[in-house]
């Protein structure tokens, strides 16, 4: 993309920590490092290592102790509680590893409420196509298997069309093919979109497939790297 190489994202020596006193345990400890526009970032790191706090200090459901977040030139801490919720929802999408669908909607309407966030959402019938899912539309979450429901989740997530895709283990609690084909349509929405893309797993095999791998242990940076060789998520094997 013509604009990856930009700063888009940029983080300055963020830090978080947990309790107090002999219970206080820090989780982040000054993290900093930046994301280009339109680039596929994957958070690497064991269970413990701050990944995930990371991401939901990004997405603005948890703050950070000190440092700072800019996400095009605006400053996340400069915005009050009213901006920031409404910077969540024009600019931010999020796809968690549980999918939180609404259970009563059908899969159309369960993505449609993530268009109503939005001032300029894509199209859902086309939307609907990419994701597999058009045949499917008037179903049920219950009537879906574990991946169609993932989809259906990436789908509200995306239909918004946010500048920032923020994926938490989106394929943990999916087995190996269904996992890759996630990751497959993860891969085409960044590519067909242009959304910048923050992936949080402890899975090695997935950092082959991302542009920038940044690996943390006990909340701090071991690696921050720019992959020159990518391999396609249908190439990847763990």
């Amino acid at each position: 993309m013509d604009s990856k190489g930009q700063k888009f994202l940029e983080v300055h020596a963020l830090k978080k920590s947990f309790g107090n006193g002999d219970t206080r345990q820090d989780v982040l400890k000054e993290i900093s490092f930046t994301v280009a526009k339109g680039e596929f970032c994957v958070l690497l790191g064991p269970s413990g290592s701050g990944k995930s706090t990371l991401l939901n200090i990004l997405g603005g459901i948890d703050s950070a102790d000190a440092g700072e977040i800019f996400i095009n030139g605006d400053k996340l801490a400069d915005m009050n509680e009213k901006n920031l919720t409404l910077y969540r929802r024009k600019h931010l999408g999020y796809v968690f590893q549980m999918y939180n669908l609404i259970p009563n909607l059908n899969v159309k309407e369960n993505i449609e409420t993530g268009a109503y966030l939005s001032d300029n959402p894509l199209d859902i019938d086309e939307l609907l196509k990419i994701l597999g899912l058009y045949e499917h539309r008037h179903k049920l979450p219950n009537q879906l298997s574990g991946g169609q429901q993932q989809r259906v989740s990436i789908g509200r997530a995306i239909v918004k069309n946010p500048d920032i895709l923020l994926c938490d283990e989106p394929t943990g609690a999916l087995d190996y093919k269904t996992s890759k084909e996630i990751l497959q349509l993860i891969e085409e929405v960044n590519q067909k979109y242009g959304n910048t893309i923050i992936m949080v797993t402890h899975n090695e095999a997935i950092k082959n497939m991302a542009d920038h791998v940044i690996k943390l242990r006990d909340g701090t940076i071991r690696h921050d790297i720019l992959n020159e060789k990518k391999l396609t998520a249908a190439e990847l094997e763990w």
